[in-house]
């Protein structure tokens, strides 16, 4: 059970949802909260999907298809994300995730790198070894509708500030978390 509750915990960590938060801040702005619900659950799916993937498939990929080392890709995805967070605070929110093309690229484009990157990869190797296919599989929803739960309820307390200067301390607030 504390295993369990490590590789939650773990997950939710790695997907962020507070930074995730801001960096829909543009898409929540632009689009209805219908679509963006829609296109948030999306996002969860794929993710859903490509990390049930990296459970299944554990080190096999790194190890026998790829031959790299599990660590390297560690390292590359520190990187990634370090790239990230300079682009987002040398170009400003726009930035990193912008409206083009339909509703299903705009989920697509949400889910990798944001909700699944290299270190939910990683995390998804380790959980296949810690725990059977079908515990992850039961795992793996509850950790995604948590994190779109927090993202959501961030974004009903953002909307529903009514003044503008605690929206505006509401936000750096978030940023403070990225």
């Amino acid at each position: 059970m504390i295993i369990m509750i490590k590789t939650i915990l773990s997950f939710l960590v790695m997907m962020n949802p507070f930074a995730l938060f801001l960096y829909l801040n543009p898409v929540m702005k632009d689009l209805k909260q219908k679509d963006f619900f829609l296109v948030l659950t999306k996002a969860s799916f794929i993710s859903y999907v490509i990390i049930l993937f990296f459970i299944l498939s554990g080190d096999f990929i790194f190890t026998y298809l790829f031959q790299i080392e599990f660590n390297s890709f560690r390292i590359f995805g520190g990187i990634v994300i370090f790239s990230f967070a300079y682009f987002y605070i040398v170009k400003g929110k726009k930035a990193l995730i912008q409206l083009r093309g339909s509703l299903d690229d705009l989920a697509a484009e949400i889910a990798m790198p944001f909700m699944v990157g290299a270190g939910t990869i990683s995390l998804a190797i380790l959980a296949s070894e810690e725990h059977t296919f079908l515990t992850n599989m039961l795992l793996l929803p509850l950790i995604l509708v948590l994190n779109f739960t927090i993202i959501l309820a961030l974004k009903f307390i953002r909307d529903h500030i009514m003044q503008k200067r605690l929206r505006i301390a509401f936000n750096k607030s978030m940023g403070i978390l990225l």
